[in-house]
């Protein structure tokens, strides 16, 4: 395809320079209106600027990605409601032998959660829980959100539905479920024991810190600076109240039932109405105050004078020969509709727990058909919009609630984002440009396999992985179809491949890097600031290493 007029190059060149800088920086001072809106932005600067005719638009925007997007979301979601997710996390903490461990363990989980439940989701729901973790083994927080941000990026390029890039590849190549995950599953299990290898190795004298026997804080230095790290933040509506009293003073007390206003009222009197009181007594009948607010039932209190009626009351006080006094409580029996009450309350607990159990496992058996069903080679998008419908319907309820926990900005920002592209793309540059590397990056020799590489390294970016997908996925494919029609499925796979494990470069390669950094910048009590640098100082080198182990795979199959 030859270059458009001047001014079309020009006026496309504009639109996608300001969807490119808005989808890269979306809190641009100039225009902080974040990436959806940037997206849209530029899709209707191609059509205003005649780059793009409206119904071309319209026909850009890829339905069935809109749709397997859509599904993996609604799913996603029934799994977190149904506790998948923690469950998860606490796998990474059961029967935890150390720091060392626990970071091999978080590499491992967020790998095989990404790969079935898209990368950003694992993202969002295990940061805080790591940090968590991280925090009360008195751990640095650096080396396990490196590990959760860099494995999760390495794990979704396993399947079709670990990230939106490769949702658009499976989409476009044609290439089966199953054959995606034979062809990147093995290169994943190697790339995620090599990242764990480089943290380990990476930050291994910070994890070989022992804890201070008395205090529990570690000897050895912090891996980042002082103010890379957000102190903890406590309210005192949060913290939990410190009771005073002494249990030593209290002899023996059975649990008092009592109503708190009527029992208030009758020990402030008989307080009062002492004529001898000791200070294990009062410690003793504030005791007895405080736990009858855990209760619902009536008794009656007494005091302990020396009267004769003493015996008629339901309870009774009596002095010891040596000690202080102690306090015997009988209480009343229940009544049988009490009794009635609380079996009642047992069932309705017990048959409650049983149609959560049946729930849960209805959405566990539903995403499980699913995933049967794309490895049977039936159609993705539709398969996991079934799925989403099933589990809307076997919900019982108003999906409203459900529907709306969707992430919608991002089904707009794709939206916008394939005008965009295909805008770009009528310009002529991206073919042009491609003209001049083709010759020099045809996947039928190792050189030209390294140098696609390095572009499609630098162009996820620059540029991000989705519309470096966009941009050369099918220019990619048309080369290496030339070569063979199996090195076109190979061409694809390692397009997955190096536009997934290049988000780990910096920190704005990819989506779930940004997701974990934000979710630990706003943890509420273990806050913690992942910086630009100490991602890049860890993600050059692992990214070069992984990219190169896991194409040797790649091309191998």
């Amino acid at each position: 395809m030859a270059l458009a007029g001047t001014s079309k190059v020009v006026l496309g060149c504009i639109a996608f320079g300001i969807f490119w800088v808005m989808a890269v920086f979306p809190t641009v001072p100039f225009m902080p209106v974040g990436r959806t809106a940037g997206s849209l932005l530029g899709a209707m600067l191609m059509v205003l600027f005649r780059v793009i005719s409206p119904e071309d638009a319209y026909a850009a925007i890829d339905l069935p990605i809109i749709g397997l997007l859509f599904g993996t979301m609604v799913v996603s979601i029934f799994l977190e409601r149904a506790d998948m997710f923690k469950y998860l996390g606490n796998l990474l903490s059961w029967k935890s032998r150390g720091s060392k461990d626990l970071l091999f363990r978080v590499c491992i989980v967020s790998a095989f959660a990404s790969a079935l439940f898209t990368n950003d989701t694992c993202c969002v729901v295990l940061t805080e829980f790591i940090l968590k973790v991280a925090r009360q083994n008195n751990l640095p927080p650096q080396p396990f959100l490196l590990a959760l941000a860099t494995s999760s990026n390495i794990g979704s390029a396993a399947t079709p539905i670990g990230n939106p890039q490769n949702l658009v590849i499976a989409v476009e190549s044609g290439i089966s479920f199953g054959q995606f995950l034979l062809g990147v599953f093995p290169a994943m299990i190697v790339g995620v024991l090599t990242n764990a290898a480089i943290l380990l190795l990476y930050f291994w004298k910070y994890l070989s810190v022992e804890k201070d026997q008395e205090g529990g804080q570690p000897t050895g230095p912090e891996v980042v600076a002082d103010d890379e790290v957000i102190s903890h933040r406590f309210t005192p509506a949060r913290m939990s109240h410190v009771s005073s009293l002494n249990p030593d003073d209290v002899d023996c007390i059975s649990e008092p039932i009592i109503r708190s206003n009527s029992v208030r009222s009758s020990v402030s009197e008989n307080l009062r109405s002492r004529s001898v009181n000791s200070e294990a007594d009062i410690q003793l009948a504030i005791k007895s105050l405080r736990a009858s607010s855990m209760s619902h039932e009536m008794v009656e209190v007494s005091t302990v004078p020396d009267r004769k009626d003493e015996g008629a009351s339901s309870r009774k006080f009596t002095r010891t020969a040596s000690q202080q006094r102690s306090v015997i409580i009988e209480d009343l029996p229940p009544s049988s509709p009490e009794i009635n009450g609380e079996k009642e309350k047992e069932t309705e607990v017990a048959e409650k727990r049983w149609k959560i159990l049946v729930w849960k496992t209805a959405v566990y058996l539903i995403t499980l058909g699913m995933l049967i069903a794309l490895l049977m080679g039936l159609n993705m998008s539709w398969t996991a919009i079934t799925a989403a419908l099933v589990l809307l319907a076997l919900d019982f309820t108003d999906a409203q609630a459900c529907l709306e926990k969707v992430s919608y900005s991002l089904l707009i920002f794709f939206c916008g984002m394939f005008i965009t592209v295909d805008g770009f793309n009528k310009t002529g540059i991206p073919n042009t440009l491609w003209e001049l590397v083709e010759p020099y990056s045809r996947i039928d020799s190792a050189k030209g396999v390294a140098l696609l590489a390095v572009v499609i390294l630098i162009l996820s970016n620059v540029a991000s992985n989705v519309p470096t997908v966009l941009l050369l996925g099918t220019r990619v494919a048309a080369s290496a179809a030339a070569i063979s029609h199996g090195s076109e499925r190979k061409a694809w796979l390692i397009l997955a491949w190096v536009s997934t494990v290049a988000g780990n470069l910096t920190l704005l390669g990819s989506a779930a890097n940004l997701i974990v950094c934000e979710q630990a910048r706003r943890a509420q009590f273990f806050g913690y600031n992942l910086t630009f640098w100490s991602h890049l100082r860890f993600g050059v080198p692992s990214t070069i290493i992984v990219t190169a182990i896991g194409l040797l795979i790649v091309i191998s199959y």
